[in-house]
């Protein structure tokens, strides 16, 4: 419990330091005309819905499973993950709209105004950083700080636009370095979004081969075969696992079960297993026939 509620300090207190930011660069990059600046900016933005949704996630992780929710409430992380991918779709299309209008008809630029926000900006993704790095090194603050990162990385290319603007007048290269701020959230987002929708879709998650699972368990001594197999995602970093397992005698099913969950949890992570036994039936099915829903132990 101590982990969690460290953790979820420090998500929030790097919330409210990107969160408070975001606004401020907000306001710098409308009075001052830049879209570089704006566009970090939107970049603040996601990362605040980021750590926000880490910290609720820290939090909601400490619930037990009710009634209601038999798994807990995970997967509002993964529902929130997904609002926060379209937003974030929506943010760089019209970062790219209006670069493509900035390209035709330049606007003329507070450069340097901007680029001390964008400073000021450098350093607040920093101090984030800084946070994160020394807190508790939980699947989410981890997430999160890679967040932080990329909006640096963002805040770094603003400045750079501005100054180039600054020293050369060359106004093009604020909209130019804002499609880049562009491309950066978007490569993020984009596996953001397949992720989430992998997860909603109980897909078996990244890493983890069903039919090497199946031929695993089915490779146990008194195991014959393995069907019905399962695999998904109940929230972010929590696998569950279903199968049915037919076995050569029923007495050694007490034994079975504890290799074969064992085995799942060492060599796959996997926490939440449910196995169900059976007898051999009449009909079995031939070795050439096997798919990822009847994977039956190799012959020596």
């Amino acid at each position: 419990m101590h982990g969690h509620g460290s953790s979820t300090r420090t998500l929030l207190l790097a919330l409210c330091l990107t969160l408070g930011f975001a606004v401020v660069e907000s306001l710098g990059g409308w009075l001052t005309g830049s879209l570089s600046l704006l566009g970090d900016a939107g970049h603040m933005l996601s990362d605040s819905l980021a750590l926000g949704l880490a910290a609720a996630a820290a939090r909601l992780a400490q619930r037990p499973p009710s009634s209601r929710h038999s798994y807990g409430l995970g997967r509002v992380e993964t529902l929130a993950a997904l609002g926060n991918a379209v937003l974030m779709l929506v943010i760089v299309v019209w970062i790219g709209w209006e670069a493509a209008q900035r390209l035709r008809n330049p606007l003329p630029i507070k450069a340097d105004s901007a680029a001390v926000i964008a400073l000021i900006g450098l350093f607040v993704n920093l101090g984030a950083a800084w946070l994160l790095s020394r807190g508790e090194k939980s699947l989410n603050v981890r997430a999160a700080l890679l967040h932080v990162i990329g909006d640096l990385l963002g805040s770094v290319a603003a400045l750079v636009a501005l100054l180039i603007v600054h020293f050369t007048g060359w106004n093009a290269a604020d909209p130019l370095l804002s499609l880049l701020i562009g491309g950066i959230i978007l490569s993020s987002t984009i596996g953001l979004l397949k992720e989430s929708v992998r997860q909603l879709l109980d897909a078996v998650p990244e890493g983890l081969s069903l039919p090497e699972i199946g031929q695993r368990i089915a490779s146990l001594e008194g195991v014959g075969s393995v069907h019905d197999l399962h695999v998904w995602t109940i929230a972010p970093g929590r696998a569950a696992l279903s199968a049915h397992l037919v076995v050569t005698d029923a007495a050694r099913w007490p034994t079975i079960l504890v290799a074969a969950r064992h085995l799942i949890q060492t060599e796959y992570d996997i926490q939440h297993t449910t196995l169900q036994p059976e007898l051999p039936g009449e009909q079995r099915v031939p070795l050439e026939r096997i798919t990822h829903r009847h994977l039956a132990r190799p012959i020596p």
